[in-house]
Formats: structure tokens, C-alpha cells, sequence
């Protein structure tokens, strides 16, 4: 709820056939490798957290 906005839809579909055919571009990262990037950055994330609380005994959200 906190970070939900007024006009937030349930479900967003995208398709870049629109921008290839008008922009004549191209997706430089898979779907699947950007799964993983994503998945890396935010363990990332949860071990630099895990870590501050476990210094000084506060999260930081």
C-alpha cells in the first residue's frame, strides 16, 4: 500500500513490436538474462540490509 499509486493497474502487458517497427529497435538484454539481473541486484540489495541491521540493530525502511 505504501508505494501503491492512485491509478496503479493490476496488470500491464508490453510489446515492443511498436517500438521496432518505429523505432527500428532492438532489445539489447534477453528477458531471461534480465530476469537475472534483476534477481542478482536485489539479493544484492537484502545482503547490504541484512548487514546494516545486524551492525546496529535498525532497518533502514
Amino acid at each position: 500500500k505504501r508505494y501503491e499509486r492512485p491509478t496503479e493497474v493490476d496488470l500491464l502487458i508490453g510489446d515492443p513490436a511498436k517500438a521496432k517497427r518505429q523505432l527500428n529497435w532492438e532489445p539489447k538484454v534477453r528477458f531471461k538474462d534480465l530476469v537475472r539481473i534483476m534477481i542478482e541486484a536485489d539479493l544484492a540489495l537484502a545482503k547490504k540490509e541484512a548487514a546494516y541491521k545486524e551492525a546496529t540493530g535498525e532497518t533502514r525502511f
